[in-house]
């Protein structure tokens, strides 16, 4: 089992024709993933790969092929309708790879997704990998960017903001022999469909997570909410690393959402909740793996 997709989801790619959207479609369709679909308005009835049916819009896509996720591989000035495409075709799970969206465009998209069906992953995220169990004809499901053959089977999940840590600590668990229920980036930009709190959440209630890694950075209250979630209802073993403790107030390190305003989300406050909640924390990315397999 895992969260939020499994080699059965059935996945389309909103800007499968572009160069970024294109490669990572191949890279995914490589890894398993059941990609039935891809959108590109105008170029409705052509195929990707010779095997993808491309449509014009998201709502035929669905109606054709069943999908129930989409990945959104599409510009800046146009992603945030992307995502609403994908909303009002009532698809479950957007994910949306795209960087740059401006802060006002996503904040009409949250309101918009309020009470809503669909599960927003993004933007400006890695996506998600339910890794592949291994053997002739296996498959995993693989949305996003990132690199499918560090991923192994198993019982770990991983939530986190930065795409390059995530790799690292799925590279790190992969190395020792301890694999990964599913791996989940949310995003780095100040507003998020998805926050540290709804994944932790989702893999306390997976049988099958064992343990969960948290990797958080300065900026928002994302990872003291789920410090505060994990305090009143968390059962499982959780290992943090929160990234930026030298970084200076004021100014902004990297990602959009990483910055210290106000006295708030800081990273010795975050460390601080993490460890309240009966966190165990990395003090470096090197150990973030050991930390945790150390608590199981």
């Amino acid at each position: 089992m895992a969260i939020l997709v499994t080699p059965e989801t059935k996945v389309l790619i909103q800007g499968i024709t572009g160069s970024f959207g294109a490669r990572h479609a191949q890279l995914s369709l490589e890894y398993g993933t059941r990609v039935v679909a891809g959108v590109t308005p105008g170029k409705g009835g052509q195929r990707f790969a010779d095997r993808v049916p491309i449509f014009d819009t998201v709502a035929e896509a669905v109606s054709e092929t069943g999908a129930t996720a989409s990945a959104v591989f599409v510009p800046a000035s146009a992603a945030a309708d992307a995502i609403l495409e994908g909303v009002d075709a009532g698809l479950d799970l957007v994910v949306c790879i795209t960087e740059g969206i401006p802060v006002r465009d996503m904040i009409r998209v949250r309101r918009v997704m309020e009470g809503g069906r669909t599960r927003l992953i993004g933007p400006n995220c890695p996506g998600i990998v339910t890794p592949a169990s291994g053997g002739p004809g296996c498959r995993g499901c693989r949305m996003g960017i990132a690199p499918g053959y560090i991923h192994r089977p198993g019982r770990i999940g991983v939530v986190s903001r930065s795409g390059t840590l995530t790799y690292e600590a799925v590279w790190q668990l992969t190395c020792r022999g301890a694999g990964q229920s599913t791996c989940v980036g949310i995003g780095g930009d100040a507003v998020t469909g998805t926050s540290h709190r709804d994944v932790v959440r989702m893999f306390n209630e997976d049988p099958d997570t064992d343990g969960i890694i948290l990797i958080g950075e300065i900026g928002g209250t994302s990872e003291e909410e789920a410090a505060a979630w994990m305090t009143d209802h968390g059962s499982k073993p959780l290992a943090a690393f929160i990234a930026g403790a030298t970084a200076p107030s004021g100014r902004r390190m990297g990602h959009a959402g990483a910055i210290i305003s106000g006295g708030q989300g800081t990273a010795r406050a975050k460390i601080e909740a993490l460890r309240a909640a009966g966190a165990a924390v990395a003090e470096t990315p090197a150990v973030m793996a050991e930390t945790l397999l150390r608590l199981l």
